[in-house]
């Protein structure tokens, strides 16, 4: 069982102040695509996502327990595509963070090897199964197993900065 602040004798953390000064950690934004029993496309957009091991090829992403589209996305099996969205693609990351059944209706996608849907335009993408499911606070950590990747057609990453959208220019 997790300590509280007052038994490590730690001062509380304002959840606000936590999320703005860790705002100043740009990270990339991806997209967890899955197909529903119904085979419609379901998502959601994510920013905490991360290589874990090269051996066994392994990745991670952490999704609010409450969301209603990890909710759809667990209930879709274990089998999710990590689509990494690129610089033109904020209209993608919007669309899919929305509230509403139909996130894909204007997306253009295509199966991945697992039939998993993945976004043209996307830097790259990974298919993945589910390896491990763990409890952290108000998140879940999803591990998954790479079982296919590839770099997509598109060249710059979409990054998330401060509460805003940008992208990155190499030297």
């Amino acid at each position: 069982m997790p300590l509280t602040a007052h038994q490590t004798g730690a001062p509380a953390v304002d959840p606000a102040r936590f999320r703005h000064v860790l705002g100043h950690y740009p990270t990339g934004v991806v997209v967890v695509t899955a197909l529903d029993r119904s085979g419609a496309a379901i998502g959601m957009t994510v920013g905490s996502f991360t290589s874990v091991s090269l051996d066994p090829p392994l990745v991670a992403f952490l999704p609010d327990r409450n969301s209603g589209s990890w909710r759809a996305l667990r209930e879709s099996g274990e089998r999710f595509c990590v689509n990494v969205l690129s610089a033109g693609q904020e209209d993608v990351c919007r669309a899919v963070a929305v509230r509403k059944t139909d996130k894909f209706h204007d997306i253009e996608w295509r199966p991945s090897p697992a039939g998993n849907p993945v976004i043209n335009g996307a830097v790259a993408w990974i298919d993945c199964v589910t390896e491990q499911l763990h409890d952290a606070g108000d998140h879940h950590i999803v591990v998954g197993r790479v079982l296919h990747l590839q770099e997509g057609d598109g060249e710059t990453p979409l990054l998330f900065h401060q509460g805003t959208y940008g992208t990155f220019a190499p030297h």
